[in-house]
Parts: C-alpha cells; sequence; structure tokens
C-alpha cells in the first residue's frame, strides 16, 4: 500500500527539490541546528511521511487506513507518522489550521483501525512566509488484542553500588527513593541481598505503557497482571549483579534471556569504576545495543557530573568501542535518542538523573516508551513458522503445580498441551514432556511466540532431571548434540599463553559449562589479542549447540569471545530407544 502511494506522490517533489532545500537551509541555520530535510522515507519499517490529511476523500481515507495497517504491522504495534513532510524527507511544514485538520483526520484513521495517538513534538519550520509553519510527530500505538503487546527486554549494567535496583524501583514503583535505598527492598530475591543491599541474583522488573504513552506501573497497588492487562508495551528489565564475584551470573543474564537492549548505569560521583568497563565490553561483545543512565546526580555538583559525562564521551569514542555518543537534555533529545538508537548501532544515548530528586527521570520514561523493537514483524513471521525450540534458564518446583521452567522460546510456537522433548541429559538422551500451562509476565497465556520469554509449567517431570543450559524442542526436530566443537576466538586478555589442555568455563546462550582445550588450529598457543580456530571439550555432559551461536568464555582474569564454527555431532539415533524412565517419560 505504501508503493502505490509514493508512486504518484514520490516523484513530483524529488524534481525541484534541490533548490529549495538550499534557501531551506540558509534561512533555518541561524534558527535551529535540525537538518532542513530528514531521510528520504523507507518503503518498509513503522516510520510515515505525510505532508497534509486535510478532508480526504473516502477511498483515499480507505486507502490511508490501509497504509497505517501496513504501518503498524510493519513496527509490531507502532508506528510514527511525521506530518508535514514531503516524502523524499522535504520538510514543508503546516499552517496551524491544516496541522489541526491533518491531526483530525489522524485521529479518525487510528480509531479505525483500534489505536490511539499522542503528539511527540512540534517544530517550526522558518520558511519566509510570515505565517508560522509547523512539523508534527506523532505516535501511533494499537491497543493490543489477543495479549500480543510489545515485549522489549532491558538488560540493568553497572558497577556494584551505581544504583541500578534502586533505579528500577523507582521506575517500577513509582515513588522516589529516600536515598537509603528503599525503592530497591521489593526487587531483591532473597534475605542476604537485603541485607548487604547486593544483587546477587537475577531478578524481572515490569514497567508498562498503554497506548496513549502513560506509565503503568505499581504504583495504585496494581498488581503484575494488571499492568499486562492494560499496557500496550512492556518493558523487562532484567536487574544483573555489579560485584565481580557475581561476573558469571551476570554473563548467564546477558547471553541467555537475549536482550534487545542493555542499560548501563553509572554513578555519577564515582565515574566509570570497577566492573563498569568489563559490563561495557561485555555489551560490545555480544552486539546489544546500549545506553548510559548516570545516576545519583543529587549527590555530586555540577562539574563532576561533566566530569564524568566527558570520561565517558571519550571511551565511546575509542577505536574499540567507536560508539557516538548523545547526551540528552530534553523531550525532544528523548525522541531523536530513540529513533535514532533503533536505526543506528553506533549511537548511545546518555541520561544523566537522579533516583531521590526524580531530575530528569521523565527523559528515561519518554525514551522507553518511543523505544522501538529491533526485530520488525516480517523477521519474527519467519522464526515463528521453523520448528519450536525453548531455552530452559531457570528450573522452580511450585506446591500444587509442579515443575515450572523459565526461559525463552527463540524459535516457532508453544502452545498449551504440547508434547515436547527436553535434553541432553548427562548421557545425551531427550525426555519426553507436556506442556501444561505457560505464564507471560505473571498472566496466563495460551499460545507462545518465538522471542518471547515465559514460564512453563511441566506437571509431574521429575525435576531432578532438568538442569540450566538444557533446550526444549519439538520431536521431530531429531537435535544435534555435541561434547567436542570449534570455535572462532579471539582472546582478549590472559595472564600468559593460552595452549592445550587450558580449562575454560564457556557461555552459549543459555548453556554454562567447563570445556577443555582440545587443540589450536595452525598454532601451539595464544596471546592475548590473537585470533584462532579452537577445539573445546565440554567436561561433563554433552549440549546442545548450534553453528554460528556466540561464545564468551572466562577463566580467572582470562576472557574470549568468538563463535561456534564446527560441532562433532553425536546423533541421538546412535543412543538407540530407551526403556520407558517411568510414567510416559521415553527418551530418544
Amino acid at each position: 500500500s505504501g508503493a502505490a502511494l509514493r508512486g504518484c506522490g514520490g516523484a513530483a517533489p524529488g524534481g525541484g527539490g534541490g533548490s529549495e532545500t538550499k534557501k531551506n537551509g540558509r534561512s533555518r541555520g541561524g534558527k535551529a541546528n535540525n537538518p532542513p530535510y530528514l531521510p528520504p522515507e523507507a518503503e518498509d519499517g513503522n516510520i510515515e511521511y505525510k505532508l497534509k490529511l486535510v478532508n480526504p476523500s473516502q477511498y483515499r481515507f480507505e486507502h490511508l487506513v490501509t497504509q497505517m495497517k501496513w504501518r503498524l504491522q510493519e513496527g509490531r504495534g507502532e508506528a510514527v507518522y511525521q506530518i508535514g513532510v514531503e516524502d523524499n524527507g522535504l520538510l514543508v511544514g503546516l499552517s496551524e489550521e491544516e496541522m489541526r485538520a491533518s491531526l483530525k483526520t489522524l485521529r479518525r484513521m487510528a480509531e479505525k483501525v483500534g489505536a490511539d495517538i499522542t503528539v511527540l513534538r512540534e517544530r517550526e519550520v522558518d520558511y519566509d512566509s510570515d505565517v508560522p509553519r509547523k512539523i508534527t510527530e506523532v505516535l501511533v500505538r494499537k491497543v493490543p488484542d489477543n495479549q500480543q503487546f510489545l515485549d522489549l527486554r532491558v538488560a540493568v549494567l553497572g558497577n556494584v553500588d551505581s544504583g541500578k535496583s534502586t533505579l528500577l524501583g523507582v521506575l517500577t514503583q513509582g515513588e522516589l527513593d529516600n536515598g537509603r535505598g528503599r525503592a530497591r527492598l521489593n526487587l531483591f530475591r532473597h534475605l542476604h541481598e537485603i541485607q548487604s543491599g547486593r544483587t546477587s541474583s537475577i531478578s524481572f522488573e515490569i514497567l508498562g505503557f498503554n497506548s496513549k504513552g502513560e506509565v503503568v506501573n505499581y504504583s495504585d497497588s496494581r498488581t503484575a497482571e494488571e499492568i499486562c492487562e492494560s499496557s500496550s508495551k512492556m518493558i523487562t528489565f532484567i536487574d544483573l549483579a555489579g560485584h565481580h564475584k557475581y561476573l558469571k551470573t551476570t554473563i548467564f543474564g546477558l547471553t541467555s534471556y537475549c536482550p534487545d537492549f542493555a542499560m548501563l548505569v553509572v554513578s555519577a560521583n564515582t565515574g566509570i569504576a570497577g566492573t563498569t568497563r568489563e559490563h561495557l565490553g561485555l555489551a560490545m561483545a555480544l552486539k546489544v545495543p546500549f545506553f548510559i543512565v548516570i545516576s545519583k546526580v543529587d549527590l555530586c555538583s555540577k562539574a563532576t557530573v561533566e566530569r564524568t559525562v566527558k570520561q565517558l564521551e571519550r571511551i565511546l569514542k575509542q577505536p574499540g568501542c567507536n560508539k557516538l555518543p548523545l547526551l540528552v537534555n530534553s523531550d525532544d533529545d528523548a525522541v531523536t535518542a530513540a529513533q535514532q538508537f533503533a536505526q543506528s548501532p553506533n549511537i548511545t544515548p546518555i541520561f544523566t538523573l537522579s533516583s531521590v530528586s526524580g531530575e530528569n527521570l521523565d527523559l528515561l520514561k519518554v525514551f522507553l516508551n518511543i523505544l522501538p523493537p529491533l526485530t520488525n514483524s516480517k523477521e519474527q513471521e519467519e522464526l515463528m513458522q521453523q520448528l519450536t525450540e525453548f531455552q530452559v534458564d531457570e528450573i522452580y518446583t511450585v506446591p500444587e503445580v509442579g515443575t515450572v521452567v523459565g526461559g525463552t522460546l527463540s524459535s516457532g510456537i508453544c502452545r498449551e498441551g504440547e508434547n515436547l522433548v527436553v535434553g541432553p541429559t548427562d548421557d545425551g538422551k531427550f525426555l519426553r514432556l507436556k506442556v501444561c500451562s505457560i505464564q507471560r509476565n505473571r498472566s496466563a497465556c495460551r499460545v507462545l511466540r518465538a522471542g518471547q520469554a515465559a514460564t512453563l509449567a511441566l506437571g509431574p517431570f521429575d525435576r531432578s532431571l532438568l538442569r540450566k543450559g538444557m533446550v526444549m524442542v519439538s520431536p521431530e526436530m531429531n537435535p544435534t548434540i555435541c561434547s567436542v566443537f570449534e570455535a572462532e576466538i579471539v582472546l582478549l586478555f590472559h595472564a600468559t599463553t593460552f595452549r592445550k589442555g587450558f580449562q575454560v568455563t564457556v557461555h552459549v546462550g543459555n548453556v554454562r559449562q567447563t570445556a577443555v582445550v582440545e587443540k589450536i588450529h595452525g598454532k601451539d598457543k595464544l596471546r592475548t589479542g590473537e585470533k584462532a580456530v579452537v577445539c573445546f571439550r565440554f567436561i561433563k555432559h554433552p549440549e546442545y549447540l548450534k553453528i554460528g551461536a556466540k561464545l564468551l568464555f572466562r577463566e580467572g582474569v582470562t576472557k574470549g569471545i568468538g563463535h561456534v564454527t564446527d560441532l562433532q555431532a553425536i546423533t541421538t539415533k546412535e543412543n538407540g530407544l530407551e526403556e520407558s524412565l517411568g510414567p510416559g517419560q521415553l527418551s530418544f
């Protein structure tokens, strides 16, 4: 639908655009540093340019509605309309009367598709006319039907005591902190965390936005179910540990929970200290787009905050990082940051805020509200058509429910009552099981789609047969498992030389196990910064791996990254079909 429109309307303005743009750029040069035109409109994606929408005919209106549906589908329930902009990106602007009529039409279109609209920002275009002309940017968000709210996962990184849990407490509880850590108490999962004030496990917190862009959280004593019901966009924060001794937990959180984005929290008064660089390196190695929050600005002077910002900017611009820092000081910056951050991975927005005084907290909320998903609907549809594969990250026993596993569905669709196989066990077998019920964000859910995180109840299945790092797949998949695999790695840091027989802890997705270096191809040892193809062998049991999966390994101060290049598969057929292990549990 987008193409037809552009066919007739897109060509004309492009011809005479050159001279107009120059004139426009010159006259606006002194007034604002915004470019005189935007990049040309893309066919796909969820951003639509509209010059004006004044009193369209019925046929045209239907056409516009169809186009809005397409844009919403591309953005998985979200679209941005720029009104007053030509298809080639030229900022023309509309008079107040035309803008009012255009917004009215847009509202009618949104009602027709069951969406809500919010004005993100307005800006004036300075032409040589006396009438002020404006451009308006509008967010269209669809009210979720059948539980399909947009779900973004944000991992929270940063040094110990940088204020990660407190910031999440303030965002999700809706109350400011008292300066002594009151806001974070609800996030802790263990007594020792409450006593020491340090996060040691991975906890999840949710923040919702309704279709009008308002925050829906635990204030007004809402339950998690109510938040899910009234939100059209959910942000799940994965609160990771900052302390060095919990680094393996943090790496596990980053590799297995597949976050869409990472939020690096830096304390304004300590600057870049402790594990900050390491966490920054982890996010870069796993290619997770990240933004930075400088917290505790109420504790120190402006000069100190500026020093921390400069320190961060210097690190981000280094050749290893190659990022473009973007300091967010206003709502306008936050809107720009959210859109550019999703389009180009090199941009790193920086927020300066306080969880105690609440300063600039709203800018972060504006940013999170507009932040678009990384995958478009087409990629997700392709994943959904593959066979079911669910990564097991957590295992619980729940009274009166039985064994429950938590994790992410990496491909396919999973329904209640479906029969799957789980494995590999210590001797490389897969066991049959049945999914009894599914919960997403603490509320029941019938169907789970690729890329979503959830917990699955397995009924009377024996918990001792399960461990983290297993996968649940559909029986016809015939999964490949291996004990020996090859990976192309880069050694990031090592005290001495890295040679055959060296033992490291390998992280691949949700798999975490010690492996021995069997062979280094073409070399007998590796030093810091060198690249090679290395053959690893798992020490304890075989694992389910995929070629191309990202790999991280560590041992004390030794660290390295890479990807799996080859597997020496143990086919499940070799194991033969075992006798029944118990009621309804056959193994392959």
